[in-house]
């Protein structure tokens, strides 16, 4: 199989930058770099993918060229898509270059974003988005890392835990409480590089989709106040400002699963031969297949809906990213779980296109706002509005 389907950049969200956008990813894809990253080595894998992207010229799409433009959501979408459909690891890869130094690009000191962006973008350096602890998931409010101002500098303690990247990164936007005031409002965001004393990995963390993630810890780490972003306080707003370019694109990469999916069990069901005709004669099979690729143009159209919508009409998007993350998620568990049945034993074996697929969706439903959370952020938007 070459690539995912062009028939949806034809929609009216897009224009003819995004048409050459997906052409340039479908030449990378092609070029065969995919293949020869070695994934046994997921930390080595990730680097060599991150590298790759970069000498492509693709992390400028994830960081608005190194912050000298606004980051346009629908090529984030397209390349999260495209890069899911080929290899989770390597969606992964992008993806992280762009949320890990988001913030930094909305809020960073031009002294900042200089020092860190170019690197990124490039792929020499590796970033990561650290926002979670053990008892401050979805709930962030509740979060206890913290960090004390002390003359010129910030003094950091405490832990972060589900970090992608955490133990390969080179550069980590930290959210900690400053106690401004009670709950968000008093968390501010930090730039910690992995060189600066007092910061360490304090456990790595092996989840059923191999790739780069730890705890990480804080003690007494003293970074310069300059690498705060923005004003003391504002890190909720930041993240949140930051969650609302990615979650729709965290959409897309489950489209490229669920279009994966769908491919594969196409293929299967015209091939597998199957009571004197094919697995595809039957109508079972054709109402599964139908109902799959029902599913996905919806999830679609809610996806670039929203990426849209902040890209042209520069609008709020909470609403409409949550119901595209929501649906394209939950769409895609079931797209990839009926695609499993239609291989039979074939589908569960390790190694299996089906396999890995199965195992790729599963953490994106929680992930950025588990769909429990998608669900009351629509609800709560919409009593705005009564």
């Amino acid at each position: 199989m070459s690539g995912p389907t062009r028939e949806h950049v034809d929609w009216p969200f897009f224009g003819a930058e995004h048409r050459g956008t997906a052409d340039k990813l479908d030449a990378f894809a092609a070029s065969g770099v995919l293949a020869t990253v070695d994934h046994h080595d997921v930390d080595k894998a990730c680097r060599s993918l991150v590298k790759a992207l970069g000498d492509a010229g693709l992390l400028g799409i994830a960081t608005g060229d190194a912050g000298s433009k606004p980051i346009d959501s629908r090529s984030v979408c397209l390349a999260r898509e495209t890069l899911a459909w080929h290899d989770g690891l390597a969606d992964f890869a992008f993806a992280m270059q762009g949320l890990g130094t988001g913030a930094i690009g909305l809020s960073g000191s031009d002294e900042l974003k200089a020092a860190v962006l170019p690197k990124v973008t490039s792929g020499d350096w590796v970033s990561a988005f650290a926002l979670s602890e053990k008892e401050a998931g979805s709930d962030v409010a509740a979060m206890a890392c913290a960090a004390r101002a002390d003359g010129d500098s910030y003094v950091l303690d405490g832990e972060k835990t589900w970090i992608s990247n955490g133990g390969i990164a080179d550069v980590y936007t930290v959210f900690a409480r400053t106690g401004e005031a009670p709950g968000t409002r008093g968390i501010s965001a930090f730039v910690v590089f992995a060189d600066d004393p007092g910061f360490s990995i304090s456990e790595r963390i092996e989840v059923i989709a191999p790739h780069p993630l730890a705890t990480i810890r804080f003690d007494n780490c003293r970074i310069p106040a300059s690498r705060r972003l923005g004003a003391p306080g504002e890190g909720f707003k930041i993240a949140m400002r930051t969650l609302d370019i990615f979650r729709a694109s965290v959409a897309a990469a489950s489209l490229g699963f669920a279009r994966r999916a769908l491919d594969e069990g196409l293929a299967h069901a015209k091939s597998r031969k199957m009571f004197g005709a094919t697995l595809g004669d039957l109508q079972l099979t054709q109402a599964a297949l139908g109902d799959m690729a029902t599913g996905i143009d919806a999830a679609a159209l809610l996806t670039y809906r929203a990426a849209w919508r902040r890209d042209v009409q520069q609008l709020p998007t909470t609403k409409e990213a949550a119901m595209a993350k929501m649906t394209a998620t939950e769409t895609a568990q079931s797209v990839i779980d009926r695609a499993v049945q239609l291989f039979g034993g074939r589908g569960v074996r390790s190694g299996e296109v089906t396999e890995k697929l199965y195992r790729e969706i599963r953490a994106l439903r929680i992930y950025e706002g588990a769909t429990e959370v998608q669900k009351l952020i629509v609800a709560r938007e919409l009593m705005k509005g009564v």
